[in-house]
C-alpha cells in the first residue's frame, strides 16, 4: 500500500497544531501592527484639529472682540453716518387734538305759511347773504298789502278834508264868528284821522314784510346742505324742520384741548387770544391751515383734566370741514439762534446725555451735552456743542471714545437731516 505525502504547505484536516496553521498563527501579529498604525493616524488628526480649534478660539476671536469694541485695533474703522450741528430758529409747539366746527350754522325756516312755489338752490351750493333760496305763493299777502294801501288812501282823503275844515274854523274863530268849541272839535277830528293814517301806514309796512317773507333768503355766506322740503309742499312758519341748513365754513372754527399742565406755559408765554395755531392732518406734518386763538376757556374740565381753546381759521382752500378731527399745534414760543442736531444724535449714559463728535483724524470723542428740550425730531443743545461741529447720526452703538470711523452714505433718503434747519448728512472722502 503506497503512501502519498501531502503537498508542501498544506495541512490535513482536523490536525490542529500542525505546521499547516502557521499562517493563521502569524495573522494576530500582523493585525496588532495595523491597529497601532490606525491609532497613530487618529492621534495625529486629533492634534491637527485641536490646533485649528485653538487657533480659531485664540487668534480669530480677538479680531471679533476688537471690532465689537468700536473698530479699534485690528477690527478696522466703523462705518457711520454723520451730520452737522447747525444754528437756527426753532418753533416750540403745544400739540392737541381738535374738532372742526362751522363758524355759524343756521337752519333756514319759512316765516309765513303757504305753498312753496320755487326752490332756487341746489344741495351743497355755495350761497351768499341775501340770495333767494325759495319762494312761497305771495298772492294772499299781496292782497293784504293792497287792502292796507287802499285803506290808507281812504283815511288820507278824509284827513285832507278835515284839515281844510280846520283852516275854515280857524278863520271863523279869528273873526269871532264861530265858537272855540266848534274849532276844538274839528281839530280833534284832524288829529284822529292823522293817527288813523299812521296806523294805516303801519299796516302797509306789516303787509309788505309778509310779502317780503314769501321770498326765503340766505342770512349768511355758506354752504347749503340737504334740502329738507321739496317744491310744491305747503309750509308753515311753525314747522320744526326748516327748508335747509347752511353752514359757514369761511372762516371756520376749531375747538381743541390741551392738558391742564399746559395752562401755566400758555400764561407764561402769553399764548392766549391772537396766538398762532396750525391745523395739521392726522400725520401731524401736513399743514391744512394757519389761524389764531380766539378764546381760552374760563375753566378746566375736571373729568378730563384738560382746558379747551377755540381758534379761527380763514379756510380759504376749504381743507377744514365741520366735524373733522384734526391735530392742532399752538405756537408757544420761537427759540432763536439755537444749536440743534437730530434727536437720534443724543445718547444717554450713566453720566447723562452725550454725543459722538467727529475729530479731524477720523476718530470720535464722547462729548457731554445739555439738552434743553426736543421738538419735531430735533434736540436743542443748551451747552456742550457748537454749530458746525460734525456728529455721528447713525452707528453709535458700535462706538466708544477714540474709535476710528469711516463716513458712509445715509441708509435712507433724508437720514441725518433735520426738518427745520437741522443737521444735514455729510459724506466725506
Amino acid at each position: 500500500m503506497s503512501h502519498h505525502s501531502p503537498p508542501a504547505g498544506s495541512t490535513p484536516s482536523g490536525s490542529p497544531g500542525t505546521p499547516g496553521c502557521l499562517p493563521l498563527a502569524a495573522s494576530p501579529k500582523s493585525s496588532g501592527q495595523g491597529g497601532w498604525i490606525f491609532l497613530s493616524i487618529v492621534v495625529v488628526l486629533a492634534a491637527v484639529i485641536g490646533s485649528l480649534l485653538w487657533w480659531r478660539l485664540h487668534a480669530g476671536a480677538p479680531g471679533k472682540a476688537t471690532a465689537g469694541r468700536g473698530g479699534r485695533g485690528d477690527g478696522g474703522p466703523v462705518s457711520v453716518v454723520t451730520g452737522l450741528a447747525v444754528q437756527t430758529n426753532v418753533n416750540i409747539y403745544l400739540d392737541g387734538l381738535g374738532t372742526v366746527q362751522a363758524f355759524n350754522t343756521v337752519t333756514v325756516h319759512v316765516r309765513v305759511d303757504g305753498q312753496l312755489e320755487k326752490v332756487n338752490f341746489t344741495e351743497g351750493q355755495a350761497v351768499h347773504a341775501g340770495d333767494v333760496l325759495g319762494e312761497i305763493d305771495p298772492a294772499p299777502y299781496q292782497a293784504a298789502l293792497d287792502q292796507a294801501i287802499a285803506k290808507k288812501g281812504q283815511d288820507q282823503a278824509a284827513l285832507n278834508l278835515q284839515r281844510i275844515e280846520l283852516k275854515r274854523e280857524a278863520a271863523l274863530l279869528a273873526a269871532k264868528i264861530d265858537s272855540q268849541d266848534n274849532y276844538d272839535q274839528v281839530d280833534a277830528q284832524v288829529k284822529t284821522l292823522e293817527a288813523t293814517v299812521n296806523a294805516d301806514q303801519a299796516s302797509i309796512d306789516a303787509a309788505q314784510v309778509q310779502v317780503n317773507y314769501t321770498k326765503i333768503t340766505s342770512p349768511l355766506d355758506g354752504l347749503t346742505g340737504v334740502r329738507l322740503v321739496d317744491q310744491g309742499n305747503i309750509v308753515h312758519a311753525s314747522d320744526a324742520g326748516g327748508l335747509v341748513v347752511i353752514t359757514q365754513v369761511r372762516p371756520i372754527s376749531v375747538v381743541f384741548t390741551l392738558p391742564e399742565q399746559a395752562l401755566s406755559q400758555i400764561q407764561a408765554h402769553h399764548a392766549g387770544a391772537g396766538q398762532a395755531v396750525l391745523a395739521t392732518d392726522r400725520d401731524n406734518t401736513t399743514v391744512l391751515d394757519r389761524g389764531v386763538v380766539a378764546v381760552v376757556d374760563n375753566e378746566i374740565d375736571p373729568t378730563t383734566g384738560t382746558i379747551r381753546l377755540k381758534a379761527t381759521f380763514p379756510n380759504e382752500k376749504q381743507q377744514l370741514w365741520p366735524g373733522q378731527f384734526i391735530n392742532t399745534r399752538l405756537l408757544l414760543q420761537t427759540c432763536t439762534n439755537v444749536v440743534v442736531v437730530p434727536e437720534v444724535v443724543v445718547q444717554r449714559g450713566p453720566k447723562g446725555a452725550f454725543v459722538f463728535v467727529v475729530d479731524d483724524d477720523d476718530t470720535v470723542e464722547v462729548r457731554p451735552v445739555a439738552v434743553s428740550q426736543t421738538q419735531d425730531g430735533l434736540a436743542l443743545i443748551e451747552s456742550g456743542l457748537d454749530a458746525g461741529e460734525e456728529v455721528v447720526v447713525d452707528g453709535q452703538y458700535k462706538l466708544q471714545d477714540g474709535s476710528r470711523i469711516r463716513v458712509a452714505a445715509p441708509a435712507a433718503a433724508g437720514q441725518g437731516t433735520a426738518p427745520a434747519g437741522g443737521s444735514t448728512s455729510t459724506n466725506r472722502p
